[in-house]
């Protein structure tokens, strides 16, 4: 875990260091901005039915004309049933800081590469176990800015580490480490090699 956090804070450390910019030039420096991630999902197979929520607002600012830090806050809970039985029911929350370097590509068009540190604390009813998740993730995308209150935004996660530690009533704790490239996000709202794409508004 130590070993983890170590590189996550080289990661952000070296985007920060990289964000040196001319004085005069302000660029979006100043400027706040909101975006995060609403669904819900029902699917059933036979007797079996499962619904999933997610609600994850994120909120940041550019700390430099090329630089924004963000940290996004929300929940997710998942539950499955089989006729008057429940066979799944979890809950989870999340708690995503993030760093972001931008680079103009062309005009309105900039590319961008990501680094977040989510953290999650869930717990699952049915097995009455919690468990705690810390991961670090690296993701590129491009952002194109529509005026100056909204832009367009798309990307994917490239890179992933996750240490994951379940907590039983009864029993002995375990702990999971993971490493992926090109894995699936880690608050799990994208799928491997699909783009996520999405809005983001500025004030």
């Amino acid at each position: 875990m130590k070993n983890l956090l170590l590189v996550a804070g080289i990661v952000l450390l070296g985007l920060t260091a990289n964000a040196q910019e001319k004085k005069e030039d302000k660029g979006l420096e100043g400027i706040w901005w909101v975006a995060g991630q609403v669904s819900y999902n029902s699917s059933e197979s036979g007797n079996n039915k499962t619904t999933s929520t997610m609600v994850l607002p994120i909120v940041g600012a550019f700390i430099s004309p090329s630089v924004t830090a963000g940290i996004g806050i929300g929940n997710i809970s998942s539950k499955t049933e089989n006729g008057s039985l429940t066979t799944a029911d979890s809950n989870t929350f999340v708690i995503k800081p993030l760093m972001r370097k931008y680079w103009n590509v062309s005009g309105n068009l900039f590319f961008y590469g990501q680094a977040a540190l989510p953290i999650m604390f869930g717990k699952d009813k049915v097995e009455d176990s919690k468990y705690t998740s810390f991961g670090l993730e690296l993701a590129p995308g491009f952002d194109y800015i529509i005026n100056k209150w909204m832009t367009v935004e798309t990307s994917f996660t490239i890179f992933n580490l996750s240490s994951t530690t379940s907590t039983p009533a009864v029993g002995d704790k375990t702990t999971t480490f993971g490493f992926n490239a090109n894995p699936m996000n880690s608050v799990a709202d994208r799928s491997i090699g699909n783009l996520q794409v999405g809005v983001k508004f500025l004030f």
